[in-house]
């Protein structure tokens, strides 16, 4: 073996406004994120590969239903959950996704089984959840996936709509989990996985299933995983973007990616933000909306979580 792990994650950046987090709540984000951060770490301190922590690291996510997949996805606008996930190995760019399942427990399981047992990157609904059923992954019942507060969540955003009292609560438009991580021997990889936005047309899908756009793994640059208004960052290739900075304009981890959150989704007129580690080991996390769940770990060296602008 040779250097240190690196492993950073996220709940997404549609975190609820300051003036709304209660301090019991904030307790059980942070514990939450404590739990899937132990998850990718158990793999890569036994020497384990980056592909395995990330997907470790997002299974655990998907299990805690206070973030937007797996047991916590948001509903459709016609009371659905419809999950989108994706996992990309830096080691030769292999990468799997789902789009639009409902029944596995985990997505993210989903999106390894398109990556490691067909020829195809990016499939959706039946189809997909074929590959999940050949591969034996666990199937739940809609009442493992049902929570009152999305529930909730979906009728006061279509009394808000009938009202015309929408606002711009960045909780509802957007959430999202991910991870990224470097392994002891420089292997980088991303995973991501979501239930997408509260009260969204069927069929919609966003970013995080789209490699480049909201996922993206290369030894040689980086790993990123994002989170955010993903009509946007579809539209920036945000992953891809930062990927591309580094390689063509040797452009650092840091700047990439400060860059293109700071000011190209500023700009945009998006809001959101990433986790990204570089082939090195360093880990960055930019936002530019009130916070982002998010943990990180350097081989037991720097540990922590965060919701807000505090670390």
């Amino acid at each position: 073996m040779s250097g240190v792990f690196s492993l950073a994650i996220h709940g997404g950046a549609g975190v609820l406004q300051p003036d709304r987090m209660t301090p019991e709540r904030a307790a059980a984000c942070n514990a939450a994120l404590d739990r899937a951060l132990t998850a990718g770490e158990a793999v890569l301190a036994r020497d384990g590969t980056a592909l395995d922590a990330v997907a470790a690291a997002v299974c655990a996510l998907e299990d805690e239903p206070l973030f937007n997949a797996g047991r916590g996805a948001v509903f459709t606008r016609d009371g659905r959950q419809e999950m989108d996930a994706a996992i990309m190995d830096g080691t030769d760019r292999r990468a799997g996704a789902v789009a639009g399942i409902f029944g596995p427990k985990n997505p993210i399981l989903a999106a390894r089984a398109v990556m490691e047992n067909t020829g195809h990157v990016l499939m959706i609904g039946d189809g997909a959840l074929d590959v999940a059923r050949e591969a034996a992954l666990d199937f739940r019942p809609p009442e493992y996936f049902f929570t009152r507060e999305r529930w909730d969540a979906l009728q006061d955003t279509l009394r808000m709509e009938r009202d015309g009292a929408l606002d711009d609560d960045p909780s509802r438009r957007h959430g999202t989990v991910g991870a990224v991580a470097r392994d002891r021997n420089g292997g980088l990889a991303a995973a991501t996985s979501t239930g997408g936005m509260t009260a969204k047309r069927s069929g919609r899908v966003g970013d995080s299933p789209v490699i480049g756009a909201g996922t993206f793994a290369d030894n040689a640059s980086c790993a990123v995983s994002a989170t955010g208004d993903g009509e946007v960052f579809l539209r920036l290739c945000v992953a891809h973007e930062i990927d591309a900075r580094m390689r063509l304009a040797q452009m650092s981890l840091d700047c990439a990616a400060e860059e293109v959150i700071m000011r190209d989704l500023t700009t945009a007129g998006g809001s959101g933000g990433l986790i990204a580690v570089d082939r090195h080991g360093a880990i960055v996390m930019p936002f530019n909306c009130d916070g982002m769940y998010r943990g990180w770990s350097e081989d037991g060296r720097n540990r922590g979580t965060a919701i807000y602008r505090e670390a």
